[in-house]
């Protein structure tokens, strides 16, 4: 159960085994994919080919993912502030290798001050994706592990699947240490499109 809303989700530890022949926007991949739930496979296939986009740099492939309506909203704590947080177009993800613009991306925690960043070190210090690739837990449509903040991903998003990318204390220094990194999409023309990049820490 999540904290203001409720979705029916699994927790996976991640087991490797190849997934092939799925549509992902209409061409076949061979993406191999720590997932032993096929019903959502197609899903999480698309969720790791974002964390590689965005371990790449490459927005201009991470664009098309995008919801072209709506486009997606970055959030820098599991409680998405709509007011607060930022919403890019795909077009404007598009052009992000090359902004160098400084955004407020929200407010920290507690202080109440403003997240002054540019995208490039925005993406260094929230969107940590290399570190979640080989993420030992994954949550399909479920929270993994929470701290303080509401959860409420599907409050603001009622027609979101997402996944939850879980880094446990074991792949980190501290012991008490954990991170996840929230990848939501929602379904536009009968394709699954990203609409939220939420990441979620215990030093917050």
């Amino acid at each position: 159960m999540i904290m203001g809303g409720v979705i029916a989700g699994i927790i996976i530890t991640c087991t490797v085994f190849a997934v092939t022949g799925l549509s992902v926007f209409g061409a076949a991949s061979d993406k191999t994919a720590p997932v032993q739930d096929t019903e959502n496979a197609e899903m999480t296939m698309l969720a790791y080919r974002v964390l590689e986009y965005i371990r790449d740099d490459d927005f201009i492939s991470l664009s098309y993912v995008v919801h072209p309506e709506n486009g997606v909203v970055i959030s820098p704590y599991a409680t998405i502030n709509l007011s607060t947080d930022r919403r890019f177009s795909a077009e404007q993800i598009a052009a992000l290798d090359t902004d160098t613009n400084v955004y407020v991306w929200g407010v920290v925690n507690g202080s109440g001050e403003p997240i002054t960043l540019t995208p490039e070190e925005y993406f260094t210090e929230f969107i940590p994706a290399a570190d979640h690739m080989d993420a030992a837990v994954i949550g399909i449509n479920q929270v993994v592990k929470s701290g303080n903040a509401l959860e409420n991903i599907t409050e603001i998003f009622p027609d979101v699947s997402f996944i939850d990318f879980h880094v446990p204390c074991n792949k980190l220094a501290d012991e008490s240490d954990w991170r996840s990194l929230r990848l939501g999409f929602e379904e536009y023309n009968g394709y699954l499109r990203l609409i939220a990049i939420v990441y979620n820490t215990s030093s917050i």
